[in-house]
């Protein structure tokens, strides 16, 4: 079988999901392949965090722009995606950490973005997070920000996507890819072959050897990142919540459960396709919420997994077109970061192919920052 179209993307998370929607919405024929299926991976287990706070600087326009797309979630595809705007807070438990919050303010402010991110203080927290250790002195505090549900996100961007005429081939391995007089054909271990003039790599945790075909060698490691979650619970934590000197994310869904994340990771093995859970680094994140929020001690945990994502080493994505192929465009290396963006990356990616521009800062992302070290 011979699948054609105008764009394959390679990689059916939150991103590639993202790219078929809004290609299909500009007229393009897109046809999306994923080796399991969509969201399996980090787009559909991470925290659901629709964060602009402490976002690194260069990601602040693609956050804030993505943020209304997440506001009018519902009128774009026809779900809100359980997008809950509670807002953020960092909790500082010193003064040195309260006084590194206040730096982030002053520089967030010093941009010009329609973006704040507001210092408060001890009892402002507390009027947030009532049940927060005394210890806790001041935060910072966002109000715009919230969560939505990861797998209800990426599978309704698929749905809508496919409602428009897109095309998603899953549990396909692709063992091959060469571009052949203009177009680039994939084939697949079970003899499918698709074809099209324009390729996306949206290929995450794998997304460095997708792009080391089209020639751009992007260093890429690979972490599972960890979560569990709670039995329910009465409300307790309104907004989301993180620490300036903690690892920690923090949230409360509307069912009573609470998600605590973080940044914890634990070993994955991408060729077997596997991840793996750390216990003594899921214990000193259950053991943060306690101190945080005493009350948690007699919280019981009912779930733990991880999910596979690729961390680039300077922990920003790699968004822009490839360095040495024609028609090839990279979208990956979100490094635990990403959902929150995936509806403007999307944006971002369909500019780049009907216009070969974008008006969103994306020179920070491009893949030859990396270009340039392995040249160097």
């Amino acid at each position: 079988m011979n699948i054609k179209s105008d764009v394959v993307v390679v990689g059916g998370g939150v991103h590639g999901c993202s790219v078929a929607l809004h290609l299909q919405r500009r007229g393009f024929k897109t046809c999306v392949i994923e080796k399991d299926y969509a969201g399996r991976h980090a787009s559909g287990v991470n925290a659901g965090g629709v964060r602009t706070l402490g976002r690194h600087v260069a990601e602040l326009p693609l956050a804030i722009k993505a943020k209304e797309l997440w506001r009018d979630m519902e009128n774009f595809i026809g779900d809100d995606c359980g997008f809950r705007p509670v807002g953020q807070v960092r909790i500082a438990e010193t003064d040195a950490e309260l006084d590194l919050l206040r730096k982030r303010s002053s520089q967030v402010a010093a941009l010009g973005l329609p973006h704040a991110e507001t210092v408060i203080g001890a009892e402002e927290v507390r009027d947030l997070l009532p049940e927060v250790s005394p210890a806790c002195i001041g935060g910072l505090f966002v109000s715009g920000d919230g969560y939505a549900n990861p797998f209800r996100t990426t599978n309704a961007m698929k749905h809508r996507a496919a409602e428009l005429g897109a095309n998603f081939t899953e549990g396909v391995e692709i063992v091959s890819v060469e571009r052949s007089n203009s177009v680039w054909v994939l084939e697949a271990r079970d003899g499918t072959s698709f074809e099209a003039p324009v390729l996306v790599n949206c290929a995450g945790a794998w997304g460095d050897r997708v792009a080391a075909i089209a020639g751009d060698q992007v260093p890429l490691s690979a972490n599972g990142s960890m979560m569990m979650i709670t039995s329910r619970i009465p409300a307790l934590i309104g907004p989301v919540v993180g620490a300036a000197g903690r690892a920690l994310s923090l949230k409360q869904f509307e069912n009573g459960t609470v998600l605590i994340g973080g940044g914890h990771r634990a070993p994955v093995n991408r060729d077997k396709n596997e991840t793996t859970l750390d216990v003594s680094k899921l214990a000193e994140a259950a053991s943060t919420v306690v101190e945080l929020f005493p009350v948690f001690r007699q919280v019981q945990v009912v779930r733990f997994w991880s999910g596979i994502e690729g961390f680039t080493p300077d922990k920003l994505p790699v968004i822009g077109a490839s360095c040495n192929a024609p028609d090839c465009f990279h979208a990956f290396g979100f490094s635990a970061h990403g959902f929150q963006l995936g509806p403007i990356v999307g944006q971002v990616v369909a500019d780049l192919i009907e216009n070969g521009r974008t008006d969103l800062p994306i020179e920070a992302f491009s893949p030859y920052r990396f270009q340039h070290r392995v040249a160097a």
